[in-house]
């Protein structure tokens, strides 16, 4: 019996406890305060879930912004490159230019 006293006399306590932190954190009309903190933390999950989602489409725009001037760069790379020039149509002299080149003229 001296259990059932004591387990009856802590719950008590707690009950009073619970009810009088709830008094002082909602005052008299805790029903109608408890409403309006589900609506607020309603409220505050759909405003997290919208920045988490403006977030998700800013990444995306980014990724694709950069993958277009990535693109636009090798297009420009590929359009102004130099054409690699081909074995008849050398820049450099042949060997017998050459050689012609380092005589004097008219010593023929």
């Amino acid at each position: 019996m001296a259990k059932d006293y004591d387990s009856q006399l802590l719950e008590s306590v707690s009950v009073r406890r619970r009810r009088m932190r709830d008094a002082l954190l909602f005052g008299a009309q805790r029903a109608r305060r408890t409403a309006d903190e589900k609506l607020g933390k309603v409220f505050a999950g759909i405003a997290i879930a919208a920045v988490l989602c403006a977030g998700c489409v800013g990444w995306s725009f980014i990724q694709n912004t950069l993958a277009k001037q990535k693109e636009q760069q090798k297009q420009q790379e590929r359009r102004y490159a130099p054409a690699a020039p081909s074995p008849s149509t050398a820049t450099e002299p042949s060997p017998a230019q050459t050689e012609a080149a380092k005589q004097p003229k008219g010593t023929h």
